[in-house]
């Protein structure tokens, strides 16, 4: 699989977005929309790289994206962390 370089042209959630920038518990919902997505991976690296702080990117909550960006302060281009080998 290549990384896609124009990912939100394929993102499950094109046209949808807004339901992306809920609150709380909503947030789990809205997480299962990114499920099935086939570029979830770019869609995390998006986030985690420009530090965005809210909605649902990638699968995972801006609580969620903190925790990961503290864990691996080292990081500095998460597309090579989350880019498929192979």
């Amino acid at each position: 699989m290549t990384w896609n370089a124009n990912w939100s042209a394929n993102a499950a959630c094109r046209g949808k977005t807004e339901e992306l920038f809920v609150k709380g518990a909503e947030q789990n919902r809205a997480k299962v929309m990114c499920g099935g997505c086939p570029v979830t991976a770019e869609c995390l690296a998006e986030a985690l790289d420009n530090r965005i702080e809210w909605g649902v990117w990638g699968g995972m909550t801006e609580r969620e994206r903190r925790a990961l960006l503290r864990r691996r302060p080292n990081v500095t281009q998460w597309r090579r962390v989350l880019q498929p080998t192979g």
